[in-house]
Order: structure tokens, then C-alpha cells, then sequence
């Protein structure tokens, strides 16, 4: 079933971490593919406008595994309040869903 894949979206400041994020979550098997884009964000933090150089990962994973995903990266993860995103695959190649299922536990 197609709406059984999402796209779990997180952003960090720190490039250490990011790979730490992204190599923990592929090794656990928790994630088939996880993409990273360096780009600038600006956001408003405790009343004040902010900006800050970020890596943005996007992660390919069924919807049965948001939850391990979400724990191991709150357990990773250096901010105070991280963005962890989940978007559904509304719909996808179905050979790219079948090796999401093949990637991941």
C-alpha cells in the first residue's frame, strides 16, 4: 500500500551531528535513504527573529518506524526543540516503495 511510506524531515545546525543522525538511523535499519541540503533558515526563537546555517535530512521509512525514528533522534539530536516532520508518500514508483520495505526492518 502506497500511503504506508512517509518522509521524515528533521534540521540541525551541526554537521557532526547530522551524520551521526543519518548513519545510526541506516545502521538500526530504521531508514532506507536519508538525504542532506545545507541551507539557511531563518525562524523566530524566544521573540526574536533568528537565522542560522542548517543541514535539513529527509528520510525515506515506513509509518510503522516514525516512532523509532522520532526516539533515536530526539535521543541525537542537540536542540531544545527539533524539527522532526513526517510526511506521507501520497504516492511513488512502486520498485522505489518495494526497496524501502527491503532497506528497512
Amino acid at each position: 500500500m502506497k500511503n504506508n511510506y512517509i518522509i521524515v524531515k528533521t534540521a540541525i545546525d551541526d554537521l557532526e551531528i547530522a551524520r551521526k543522525i543519518t548513519y545510526t538511523l541506516l545502521e538500526k535499519k530504521l531508514v532506507s535513504c536519508v538525504q542532506e541540503k545545507e541551507v539557511l533558515s531563518h525562524y523566530w526563537w524566544k521573540g526574536k527573529i533568528e537565522f542560522s546555517h542548517e543541514y535539513i535530512l529527509e528520510m525515506k521509512t515506513k509509518k510503522s518506524l516514525f516512532n523509532e525514528v522520532k526516539e533515536e533522534i530526539q535521543k541525537l539530536h542537540s536542540y531544545e526543540v527539533p524539527e522532526i516532520l513526517a510526511i506521507d508518500i501520497v504516492e511513488g514508483l512502486d520498485s522505489y516503495l518495494a526497496w524501502i520495505d527491503e532497506e528497512t526492518k
